[in-house]
């Protein structure tokens, strides 16, 4: 089979030869910072130029460890007033939130409507779809036709637009958010409205111009934490549900790709609405999260869902050895690969203590388990 013929077989929960492989496909599911991308090219030998016709990853590693995917487009972010470029450790992006650099990550520092009222929201300077550049637009259209009639990978578009919950609790801060939600659904209900109403446009801008050249789109909403989700299922279905349901449907009047939703965390009681809203693929597949475990997801949702990732990044892949991962990854394709339905990948994008070792034993893994 080629990569797009196994990636159909799959969603459709068919057989495969082998489960499509994922590194780098999405960037919820690669490789965040340069050290572990080099040491990963000293193991496997490779010098430091990469090829100049993609740009998202080493396209030398994604070849030999045979990745199916290769990803095009970004968070779009409009020109604004509110922007303020990187200096002294600290950014501001159009969404007026700031960013403080803190050695691995930029973390937020200045929630800009924390303590907001429904005024100050109709006052406030939102992005604009107006504003985002045609010229970006125009190169993820040619870099999309280039991946879709060039190559024999699985194209995915990265999502344009954040979540609205993710937002929510990034521009009000996240204790005042949730707590808005269970005591002010008002405010929360007009804030979603105004992000549903940016993402509309740009929905219709970004997937209007790649749409047609994707087998697969990612989004992004983080609605689960350790142990259970951030809020309740009937919480979910009252505040959140509609306005994700409203950005699938959309996106469907510009593209066929199937649709992938990335949510880390304990989001078990949540799949039944997700399902609902119309999500195909269920991203990471967190394990040691509670329910998440690839035994119950399977069990309950294998029929109606494909799972991307499962791999453990909070202990197998930075503690266990290229043994403990072979290991690994033959219990989860016991258990996940079973009449389709799965994508091997990392359970998130690898960090500085995952050992270039062992991204290479995942992959190692994932091809010695069919090749039997």
């Amino acid at each position: 089979m080629n990569y797009r013929e196994r990636f159909a077989a799959t969603i459709q929960h068919h057989p495969v030869d082998r489960v499509p492989f994922d590194l780098a496909g999405t960037s919820l599911t690669g490789i965040e910072h340069t050290e572990t991308t080099e040491k990963l090219q000293q193991l496997l030998e490779l010098d430091g130029q990469t090829p100049a016709w993609y740009t998202k990853f080493d396209d030398r590693i994604l070849q030999i460890f045979d990745i199916d995917f290769r990803r095009v487009g970004d968070i779009l972010s409009p020109a604004s007033s509110l922007a303020r470029p990187v200096r002294d450790g600290r950014y501001t992006d159009c969404w007026g939130i700031t960013y403080q650099y803190t050695g691995l990550y930029w973390d937020i520092v200045n929630p800009p409507l924390k303590n907001a009222t429904c005024e100050d929201l109709d006052a406030y300077p939102w992005p604009q779809a107006a504003d985002i550049d045609r010229r970006q637009i125009a190169l993820y259209r040619e870099q999309a036709k280039h991946l879709y009639h060039e190559t024999d990978y699985v194209v995915v578009g990265e999502h344009p637009v954040f979540g609205v919950f993710e937002l929510g609790c990034w521009m009000c801060g996240f204790d005042a958010f949730l707590l808005r939600m269970a005591q002010d659904p008002g405010f929360v209900h007009a804030f979603f409205r105004k992000v549903l109403a940016y993402q509309v446009e740009v929905i219709e801008l970004y997937y209007g111009a790649i749409g047609p050249y994707l087998h697969l789109t990612t989004s992004g909403d983080d609605f689960g934490m350790q142990n259970r989700p951030f809020v309740s299922p009937a919480m979910f279905r009252e505040m959140i549900k509609s306005y994700y349901t409203e950005r699938i449907r959309r996106t469907r009047q510009f593209t066929d790709a199937v649709y992938f939703h990335h949510t880390c965390g304990a989001v078990f009681p949540l799949i039944p609405d997700l399902v609902d809203a119309g999500v195909q693929i269920l991203n990471p597949i967190q394990p040691g999260a509670r329910e998440m475990e690839p035994e119950t997801l399977k069990a309950n949702f294998g029929s109606q869902l494909t799972f991307w990732g499962g791999i453990d990044t909070q202990h197998l892949l930075p503690e266990g050895s290229p043994a403990d991962v072979h290991a690994g990854v033959q219990h989860v394709l016991d258990v996940m690969a079973h009449n389709g339905g799965y994508v091997l990948a990392p359970a998130h994008n690898l960090q500085p203590d995952v050992p270039a070792e062992n991204i290479a034993a995942l992959y190692a893994a994932g091809r010695d388990y069919f090749a039997g």
